[in-house]
């Protein structure tokens, strides 16, 4: 993608944009750049409907009066063809590995998309392009970012298929769970079909991409996605008597030091989680620092947090106790398994 040169001023210093995004490891995954452009976010979002707020198309808890979660941002064309489908070529956000391609649309509310893993700082990041009329990649292929790895479309698997008018990139940013993500759910959700393997959506948990996208283009310090993980407000923290499953060692990071478990051995961890359960600060902890017998514990409660994000209804409050739901639960038995 050809980049123009252009100047920011900010606090009287001028940077140039050739230098400045040159080095980011995140770009935008289509030609549509509007999120810079304040007051202009209805050319950015694809809203759920013409008479919602552009938020909808927004990462978070934004639908449903705030009770339901979307995990990636709705991304609107730019471009269609002369019966109005759109054309505009998606791009791969960083340099990184296919890991899968759903070609058949039928099989996901995603429709047609594509999962691809990036490493940067050593933290393992997948993005995901969803909705998509074709691809252009195949799985173990290696990409570059800003190269072109499908069209954009309407795909899915909804009763109601997504209008021309809102014809957009459903665009995420995600940790992975669990490697064994597939097991997991033979085991627990019998019945179930699971066409995907370990890359079913349940086992991505996502970042806000809107965030990492305008932090990675501030000219007032460099993006770390460490410091973003690790800066995360923490809805949640729990204690899980679990010691060896795949999210340390994909993660680790995130594992802080503990000299006492160090001394004593490990009997578990202590996981503070943000409110789209992304696990972003695991300590150890020795024997003689879990009480109670339960695999999982609550140990506390962001209200404010909760209140302000509550749509993936991890925890629940009666009266002044607060206890993990059967979502919670679920998805800390997820993590570990």
């Amino acid at each position: 993608m050809k980049l123009v040169v252009r100047s920011l001023a900010l606090g009287g210093i001028l940077f140039s944009a050739a230098n400045l995004f040159a080095q980011t490891p995140f770009q935008f995954p289509t030609a549509n750049h509007a999120l810079y452009e304040v007051g202009n976010e209805l050319k950015f979002f694809a809203p759920t409907s013409p008479d919602r707020p552009w938020t909808t198309g927004s990462f978070g808890c934004v639908r449903s009066d705030g009770w339901q979660m979307h995990e990636g941002l709705d991304i609107l064309h730019q471009h269609t063809d002369r019966y109005g489908e759109p054309t505009d070529p998606v791009l791969a956000t960083a340099d990184g590995t296919v890991m899968y391609v759903n070609n058949k649309p039928g099989l996901s509310n995603y429709g047609k998309y594509i999962v691809i893993r990036h490493v940067v700082e050593g933290i393992e990041i997948y993005s995901l392009y969803a909705h998509l009329s074709e691809a252009s990649v195949k799985a173990g292929q290696n990409v570059r970012a800003d190269q072109p790895i499908a069209v954009m479309g309407r795909t899915s698997n909804t009763s109601e298929r997504i209008d021309k008018e809102r014809a957009h990139l459903h665009f995420e940013l995600n940790v992975l769970v669990n490697d064994n993500y597939a097991a997991w759910f033979k085991k627990n959700s019998a019945g179930e079909r699971n066409d995907h393997g370990e890359w079913n959506g349940q086992n991505l948990d996502g970042l806000d991409p809107r965030d990492i996208l305008l932090a990675e283009h501030s000219p007032v310090k460099k993006f770390s996605l460490l410091a973003f993980l690790q800066s995360q407000t923490e809805l949640c923290r729990v204690v899980v008597r679990a010691t060896n499953f795949p999210y340390l060692k994909r993660y680790a990071p995130l594992v802080l030091k503990n000299p006492k478990a160090d001394k004593e051995g490990v009997a578990g961890y202590e996981i503070a989680l943000n409110y789209n359960a992304v696990p972003f600060a695991l300590m150890p902890r020795a024997a003689s620092e879990i009480t109670g017998k339960a695999k999982f514990q609550l140990l506390s409660v962001n209200a404010a947090e909760y209140q302000a994000h509550p749509c993936r209804r991890l925890v629940v409050q009666h009266g002044s106790r607060w206890v993990l739901t059967e979502k919670g639960l679920r998805e800390l038995e997820m993590l570990t398994y």
